[in-house]
């Protein structure tokens, strides 16, 4: 793969489901590839396949949307070195752009207008240790930490780091949100609220509206 390209598994417009710009339509870059293989993933199919873009491409095709918000997601978005001159590209131009990354790679080349969402992996994800702990330390206030909680154990191990290296203080937004089908979110919400942890709790919008449908 050269610098100029990337390979697509899509490229659709939906309300983002997620994070702090959850509601708002959007327009998703969903890149194929990723490292890791978290146990509930709902977004396998994007693992191979795809077809190759160019940038000028992508733009081309994101312009056809009326909307400012763009998020650049996968598969892991960082496992291809072409993202950093698509993500410089799209706010060049004018969108407001956040990041969805898995936090096992590197996060500080990304264009510094970007919304960072870092989902750190808690145990019951099978991924727990793939966390690049460093990029804690590149975080900017307008970036985003997600936990994804299946269980009692995921909730103490995601307040825990959230205390640990005091994540509400580096960015404007943590995020806690349950697995879909797995843990209670009324279960997570009073876990919460008996915590005092200054964090959001967000719930999956495209799932409760389209139940995973394909492009949405």
């Amino acid at each position: 793969m050269n610098d100029g390209s990337l390979r697509i598994s899509e490229i659709f417009y939906s309300l983002q489901g997620e994070a702090r710009d959850s509601g708002r339509p959007t327009v998703f870059i969903r890149l194929t590839g990723c490292p890791l293989r978290c146990r509930w993933c709902d977004t396998t199919y994007a693992f191979a396949g795809g077809e190759q873009f160019s940038i000028n491409a992508i733009l081309t095709e994101v312009s056809r949307y009326a909307t400012p918000w763009v998020c650049v997601t996968g598969g892991e978005p960082l496992a291809q070195p072409a993202v950093h001159p698509l993500l410089q590209a799209l706010c060049t131009a004018g969108y407001r752009v956040s990041l969805e990354t898995s936090g096992a790679l590197p996060i500080d080349r990304v264009d510094a207008r970007v919304s960072r969402v870092m989902d750190l992996k808690a145990p019951d994800s099978g991924e727990c240790e793939r966390n690049l702990l460093a990029n804690i330390q590149d975080l900017r206030r307008h970036d985003q930490v997600k936990f994804v909680i299946a269980s009692r154990r995921d909730f103490d191990w995601s307040t825990a780091m959230t205390r640990e290296h005091e994540l509400c203080q580096r960015v404007d937004d943590v995020l806690f949100s349950p697995v879909h089908g797995e843990l209670d979110a009324r279960q997570l919400a009073e876990w919460i609220l008996a915590s005092r942890l200054p964090v959001r709790m967000q719930l999956q919008l495209h799932k409760l509206l389209w139940n995973d449908e394909p492009g949405h």
